[in-house]
Parts: C-alpha cells; sequence; structure tokens
C-alpha cells in the first residue's frame, strides 16, 4: 500500500510543484533527493524533492511561540495554523498505456502525492533480472531499500563522467560501473590505472586493514593486467599478464603536441618535432635522442638551434623510464610489432585490459602513455568501423570500447581537448564505437564543450561552485540539481542524470562486498596463460 505524503496545493510546469504534507507525515522523514509519486486519473508523475519550507497560517504565531510547557497549544497550533511544504521537480511521467515520457504537463490542485513503492523503482528505472542484461543495480534511493538500475547500453552509447571532490569515493563508483561492464559484457574496457586500483586487490577506504577485490580477481577471465612496472605488481602478490615495452617509434608528435603544457614546451620546439618527424617518420625520436651535435642538427633541418635544444632537453626525460627502448628497424624498413596490437588484440576478443602505472605516476608518464596507446587504438577502431561500413557484415562490427582516465582535466582542458585525442572522442562519441569514462574532481577544468557533450554523469559532493556550475552545464532543471548535489553526503552517495538513466536521481550507492562478489563473479573458464598462447 502507497504512503501519502500530502496534496498538491501549487506550481507550474517551469518552476516546479508544491505539495503541502499530510499532518501525520513525519517532516524529518523527508529529504532533499527523496523520490516521489503523484497519481492522477490520466498519469502518474514522478518527482523528486528539491527543497523544504516551514509556513504558519498568521505571522504572529511567531512573535509568540509556544513554550515547552504548554502541549496544548502547540497540538492545536500544528494541526491548524502551522504546516510544511516540499518543492517538487516532475521529471517524467508514465501514461495510462504505460509509456515513460518527458513531463509536458503538471497535475491538478489537491493530486495526491505518495511516497515511491519499490515498482514505481522498478518500473522508471528497470530491472536487474530483465532477460535483455541491460539493466545493472548502482545503488538505492535515499532512504528506501530498492535497486536503482542504469542502462548499460545507454551508458555505453555516449561518453560518460565521475565527479567528484577528494574523498568521495569517485575510485569506489568507478569500480562499480567497470565492474557491471564487464559483468554484463556490454563493453570492453581499457583501463589506464594510474595509482592501481582497479586491477588487484585495493585498500578499503576508512579504519580497518580490510581489502576489497579488484576487477582481475573477479573477473580473472575477461580482464588482464598490462603492467608498467611489473615489480610493482609482484610485490601485490600477482604477475603481470603482460609487461609493457614501448619503442620510441611508438611515439607520435602529436602525442608530444598534448605534453605542451606539461612539458612547458614554446610552440617554436613542436614546430622543430614536426620538423623532424617529416623527414625522418617513426624514427623521429630515435635520430633526435641520439645527437650529439644539436646545433648541426638544427641546420640540417634549417630548425632554429634553441628549439630543437629545448625539444632535447625535455624529450631526453623518457630515457629515465626503463619501458621504453630505442626502436628496432627491421631490414625490410618494417615497424617491429608493438606491445598496443597485443592489447588491441585483447580488446577484439572482448578481454578488458589494465595499464597498471605502478611507481610511475608522474603527470608526464600518464598523459603520454594514456595518448599513445589511445590514438593507436582509436586508429584501428576507425579502420574496423570503416571496414563494417563497407561490407555491412555483422561479424564485422566492432566491439563497444569504454576508454577509463583519470585526472581528466589535464586532457580534457580547454587547451588540450583541441589537441588530444581524447577530445576528438569525447566529440564524436558514438560514431567510431569508442567512448570515455572520464573521473575528475575538477570538472570546471574540462572544456565545456565536451562536459556538456557528456551522456551520463555520476556526481559524488561537490563544494566549489565553479565545479557545480560545470558538472550541471547543459543540464535541464540545473537549479533545482544544484540544490540536491549540496545535500550529498560526503561518502556513498551521489546524483545520476542522463543518458543511462530515465530521470536524475540520487542513490546511495550499492555495497562493494561479498554479496556483491557473489552476484558478479564468474567462474574463470579460460586461464589467462592460455589465451596468451592462444593469441601470441
Amino acid at each position: 500500500m502507497k504512503t501519502s505524503l500530502g496534496i498538491i496545493t501549487g506550481g507550474s510546469l517551469v518552476e516546479g510543484l508544491t505539495m503541502k504534507l499530510c499532518p501525520e507525515t513525519a517532516l524529518e522523514s523527508l529529504k532533499t533527493g527523496k523520490f516521489v509519486s503523484i497519481i492522477t486519473p490520466h498519469n502518474t508523475f514522478f518527482c523528486l524533492i528539491t527543497n523544504i519550507a516551514l509556513h504558519v497560517s498568521n505571522p504572529d504565531i511567531l512573535l509568540y511561540p509556544p513554550t515547552e510547557k504548554e502541549h496544548l497549544l502547540l497540538s492545536i497550533l500544528k494541526r491548524k495554523s502551522m504546516y510544511a511544504t516540499a518543492e517538487l521537480r516532475p521529471l517524467v511521467m508514465l501514461t495510462k498505456n504505460l509509456e515513460i515520457s518527458p513531463v509536458k504537463t503538471i497535475p491538478d490542485h489537491f493530486s495526491k502525492a505518495y511516497e515511491a513503492t519499490k515498482e514505481d523503482i522498478a518500473t522508471i528505472f528497470g530491472n536487474e533480472k530483465d532477460p535483455s542484461g541491460k539493466f545493472f543495480t548502482i545503488g538505492s534511493p535515499i532512504d528506501m531499500d530498492a535497486p536503482v538500475c542504469m542502462n548499460l547500453e545507454r551508458l555505453t552509447e555516449r561518453s560518460t563522467g565521475i565527479f567528484g571532490k577528494t574523498g568521495t569515493g569517485k575510485t569506489f563508483l568507478t569500480r562499480l560501473i567497470l565492474a557491471g561492464l564487464i559483468h554484463r559484457k556490454k563493453a570492453v574496457t581499457l583501463i589506464f590505472d594510474m595509482h592501481s586500483e582497479y586491477g588487484l586487490q585495493a585498500r578499503k577506504e576508512g579504519t580497518g586493514n580490510s581489502f576489497i577485490k579488484g576487477l582481475k580477481t573477479l573477473f580473472p577471465d575477461r580482464v588482464v593486467i598490462f603492467s608498467l612496472d611489473p615489480a610493482s605488481t609482484r610485490r601485490r602478490g600477482a604477475s603481470a599478464d603482460v609487461e609493457i615495452e614501448l619503442s620510441y617509434q611508438d611515439v607520435n608528435v602529436d602525442d608530444i603536441t598534448c605534453l605542451q603544457q606539461e612539458l612547458n614546451l614554446h610552440a617554436t620546439a613542436v614546430e622543430a618535432a614536426y620538423l623532424i618527424s617529416s623527414k625522418y617518420k617513426h624514427q623521429w625520436l630515435d635520430i633526435l635522442l641520439s645527437q650529439t651535435d644539436l646545433k648541426e642538427f638544427a641546420a640540417s633541418l634549417g630548425a632554429h638551434p634553441e628549439s630543437i635544444a629545448a625539444l632535447y632537453r625535455k624529450l631526453k626525460r623518457i630515457e629515465r623510464f626503463p619501458f621504453f627502448k630505442p626502436s628496432v628497424v627491421h631490414s625490410s624498413g618494417q615497424r617491429t610489432a608493438s606491445v598496443i596490437d597485443q592489447m588491441m588484440e585483447y580488446l577484439s576478443r572482448g578481454i578488458n585490459v589494465c595499464v597498471e602505472f605502478g611507481n610511475y605516476t608522474s603527470s608526464f608518464c600518464y598523459l603520454l602513455i594514456s595518448n599513445i596507446i589511445t590514438r593507436r587504438i582509436h586508429s584501428e577502431y576507425i579502420a574496423r568501423t570503416e571496414k563494417f561500413l563497407g561490407s555491412q557484415n555483422k561479424g564485422d562490427e566492432p566491439t563497444k570500447l569504454m576508454i577509463c582516465i583519470e585526472e581528466a582535466h589535464k586532457f580534457l582542458s580547454p587547451a588540450a581537448a583541441r589537441q588530444t585525442i581524447f577530445g576528438t572522442i569525447a566529440r564524436e562519441m558514438r560514431k567510431y564505437y569508442v567512448s570515455l569514462l572520464v573521473v575528475d574532481q575538477r570538472p570546471s577544468g574540462i572544456d565545456q564543450e565536451i562536459i556538456s557533450q557528456l551522456g551520463t554523469k555520476v556526481v559524488a559532493q561537490l563544494s566549489d561552485e565553479n565545479d557545480i556550475q560545470a558538472v550541471l552545464t547543459g543540464t535541464p532543471n540545473a537549479h533545482a540539481l544544484r540544490t540536491i548535489l549540496a545535500t550529498l553526503d560526503t561518502k556513498k552517495q551521489a546524483l545520476i542524470l542522463g543518458h543511462a538513466v530515465t530521470m536524475p536521481i540520487v542513490v546511495q550507492t550499492r555495497e562493494y562486498d561479498e554479496q556483491f562478489y557473489k552476484d558478479v563473479q564468474s567462474i574463470s573458464t579460460i586461464p589467462v596463460e592460455q589465451l596468451v598462447k592462444e593469441l601470441f
């Protein structure tokens, strides 16, 4: 049976609705973000509470408030002269034909509002037991034990953002969503794991020494670890499936261009890099770093000696990384096979790749490696998509790929977004079957054009006004959602809005615990060692 909360006494389609609470409704049981349904003879409106207010019928009551001992007077005033209202934001409505549609009308005066039920939640957000396998439980509504599901098929159609200030559980939310994608096989993922938190076991936030399982532990047959720091991986009790080695020929000038701010490179130094590349092609970095007389080298290119010298000094840092090796070219002039080719082979087989950085967590290393790998893989996906469009053979259709990056504002700042492959992917969205899962604590640092195109946003607590404004860019009813964002708890609560959910909703996030492991864990059928032998 539905629990009545109050009746509608006013409002508009633009400003939202006002609900007067029933006298028996406990005011403190209502919270912003709570899910409410309004039932009329024609439609059912589903709303979020965005504000709560106290009122009196006569302002003189507030001048002479009853004392603690005047119980009878207080009781009479509560029934006749004092009341509370809640502001409701209708977001979707359900017609008599059980069709969900945007709100284009409002209910009549005195329409009854009820606390939403589990059936309401399942009707709007879907059920994880749906045979299509597209729904995944992300949490439950505030003060309600009912599963709220994301539509993973819609999630992977566009890029997604996970935002929140430091310590609010962004990594937890990211791990949860990645586990859902891997479990439901709705996309293959490429995870750039900057702090080694997703692949293997990680420390659980909070007190105690408890640990949680990583994605590799949960899905041993569906996740492989590519490590830049194999020693770090071994210290954490596992071996990398593939130890990453890159050659200088894997570095493109475009990968350096996107590091212009990070390296403090002048524009003339970048132009010098293009001059070297145009002459020496894939060997440009090998040639540059092997130089002993930079002035003579600059003269042979027609470049400014100081620009070449600056470029040389900045890129000399690459030699410090043991996973970078000078290029080896066959006598035929062909490039050697790359670890990126291995990575692409795994992805094409539907096997998820987690790139661990170990102790190489500098921004320079993270940006460079992520750009090198993503640029190559995106080029492969363009070629495969064009092949599919030409053949129209279902077997040639690429598997959807979602690339997870942390510190997203460094890849997608207004300056970098025009230069990096990540900016290209964010703008192209699903055209080439590649999308982004961006994780960041400073959404205001991301280019506004890109953040407005993110299909789904999962937002934990934010306190900076610029970040709140940025994350709500391009969102209908942004003012009402701003109020809800301000009331989120610091942990395990998030506002979810966009393409993957029918309507914005605040959820208490699902626990990542033993029960979750049982729900999603699959028994490995193909050992990774066997897969490596089969593929390579």
